[in-house]
């Protein structure tokens, strides 16, 4: 039976609290594009790629207009290009070009797996992959890439967190006409999933069907919404009200994933739970954070705090939806927050704080701008600090950081759009070179071995 109080309440949190669908991602597999030569593969690749989403954009706009509901983002994600590459002895730039031109013939805004996996070692395909995404991020607007440097099962690989500070400050050089951006389309992973729906993250796992749509979801301006009615309330009584709403924010996801799947023809994945903030006034989870309590995201109490909500997105989001997976939890990208900038920007918030945050939230160190004279060995430092994080305990963290270059503590980088604006924060300027540069690799901990 229709409830109309919950059309009308629907309706309400799209029109006033940002209520959205954050992307529908369609997942495609290219395990069978693999070609020596490394024309015939970009050929089919380009073929595959366009061929399986050429329908998803119209879909999306049609369900946007159908529903009411708001869909920002068509992405797509494919098969780890340092896989798809190996058999090809040439520079993998070539995918990184084909990926953008498929994706531009789509029409999506954005598409992930310029990737690698190199939790316990390089194969040959990684190295020459890993080596050139400077290049193909300064090259391309679409093209997002990430790299796996750890997990629980593995430990981490210290090389390939060295390796990676390179890469990330390169990346940044490369695009210091356009706001250091080719750093803010790079994701350093420990224990990354298959079926992420989120860039710049996304890639689709080798365990992963040939084509799949996953749906990430919104919604941080609603939860805040709800909490307001709620001002003295105890935490228990909070953590209700965020279950409730979670699950309400779901349902939406679920519907628009099935609805797109059904027409075209591909099969359900999953819904990715977290709430994904803008720079939008009043879609922020710090200020669902501020709402709990907090005088101002940053201060003693913030960890907790933010524990309790991804623990309660999640409880609520997992009963409304068939299938979860990704991520799932509570983004905390500083420049994609507006009460993340105003908390970094006033000095309540700080990278160490932010660290301690990423143990209890979804990701890890996400979007945070960094000054452009940032050693190498400090950035390959924050991602190993970060992976182990991860490790540990048994979550997907992850280092998106931007070094902005010729700018120092207190400069911003404006991106505009979803990406936001990041102020340049302080980072501890330590030399940890002699621990970096041992390499090798981390042992995974004791709890690895559950079987």
């Amino acid at each position: 039976m229709i409830n109309v109080h919950d059309i009308l309440e629907t309706i309400r949190m799209i029109q006033d609290e940002c209520l959205d669908i954050r992307t529908i991602t369609m997942g495609i597999s290219l395990l069978d594009c693999i070609d020596s030569d490394i024309d015939k593969a970009c050929d089919k690749v380009y073929e595959k790629i366009t061929r399986c989403a050429k329908n998803l954009v119209k879909v999306g706009e049609d369900i946007e207009k159908e529903y009411g509901i708001p869909i920002i983002n068509k992405r797509l994600s494919v098969t780890p290009i340092a896989i798809v590459s190996a058999a090809c002895s040439a520079s993998p730039i070539k995918f990184a070009l084909t990926m953008e031109k498929a994706a531009k013939a789509c029409g999506v805004n954005l598409i992930g797996g310029y990737s690698a996996l190199v939790q316990k070692g390089f194969s040959a395909g990684d190295r020459r992959l890993i080596e050139s995404i400077p290049e193909a991020l300064a090259s391309t607007s679409c093209v997002c890439s990430s790299v796996n440097v750890g997990s629980t099962k593995t430990g981490i690989n210290l090389d390939a967190c060295k390796i990676m500070g390179g890469i990330v400050k390169k990346s940044a050089e490369l695009t210091v006409d356009n706001q250091c951006f080719g750093a803010a389309k790079l994701v350093v992973f420990c224990n990354a999933v298959e079926d992420n729906p989120f860039m710049a993250g996304a890639f689709h796992g080798v365990g992963e069907p040939d084509c799949i749509i996953n749906v990430g979801v919104s919604g941080p301006g609603v939860v805040r919404s709800a909490l307001k009615k709620y001002p003295d309330a105890d935490i228990t009584g909070i953590s209700d009200v965020i279950k409730k709403t979670s699950y309400k924010i779901t349902r939406v996801g679920q519907l628009v994933g099935v609805t797109a799947s059904e027409r075209l023809g591909v099969p359900f994945g999953i819904v990715d739970l977290s709430l994904a903030p803008t720079p939008a006034v009043g879609d922020s989870v710090a200020y669902i954070l501020e709402e709990i309590g907090l005088e101002k995201c940053g201060a003693c109490g913030t960890t907790a705090a933010l524990a309790l909500l991804n623990d309660a997105v999640k409880k609520g989001g997992v009963m409304a939806c068939s299938r979860i997976g990704g991520l799932s939890g509570a983004f905390i990208p500083v420049s994609e927050d507006a009460g993340m900038i105003a908390a970094a920007e006033c000095g309540a918030l700080a990278i160490e704080k932010l660290e301690a945050m990423t143990a209890v939230c979804s990701v890890g160190l996400d979007m945070i701008c960094i000054p452009g004279d940032t050693t190498e060995d400090v950035i390959s430092a924050i991602i190993a600090d970060e992976a182990a994080i991860g490790m540990v305990n048994s979550k997907t963290t992850a280092v998106r950081i931007i070094p902005a270059i010729g700018m120092k503590e207190g400069d911003v980088l404006d991106w505009g759009g979803l990406f936001g604006k990041g102020p340049v924060m302080r980072v501890n300027t330590y030399s940890p070179s002699k621990f970096i540069n041992r390499g090798g690799q981390i042992p995974a901990p004791l709890h690895s071995l559950k079987n």
